[in-house]
């Protein structure tokens, strides 16, 4: 039983990483004139107004791409754009 609390005791404590190495910190996301790009995109997609669909997060795939999550009128799409706002896909999330 000893042992138990001690692994337990153990396994709560760690040291916070520098905020430099944070999840949060080092992820860059899509500037808002791009998510409303993707916004536009997916609402032709998904045959909505345009002012139903919401970005509900995004991040960045490589130098020059973003991928959007979008919520439209309650179902759920990615978008790929580019940093020039050429929407490059707009998918329906499984």
């Amino acid at each position: 039983m000893g042992l138990l609390t001690g692994l337990a005791v153990a396994g709560c404590s760690s040291t916070a990483p520098e905020p430099q190495n944070m999840a949060r910190t080092t992820m860059q996301t899509a500037p808002a004139d791009l998510q409303l790009t993707c916004a536009s995109a997916a609402a032709t997609s998904a045959g909505v107004d345009a002012n139903k669909v919401l970005p509900v997060g995004s991040s960045q795939l490589d130098a020059t791409r973003y991928q959007v999550d979008l919520n439209a009128s309650g179902q759920r799409y990615t978008c790929v754009v580019d940093n020039m706002g050429n929407v490059t896909s707009v998918q329906k999330a499984a």
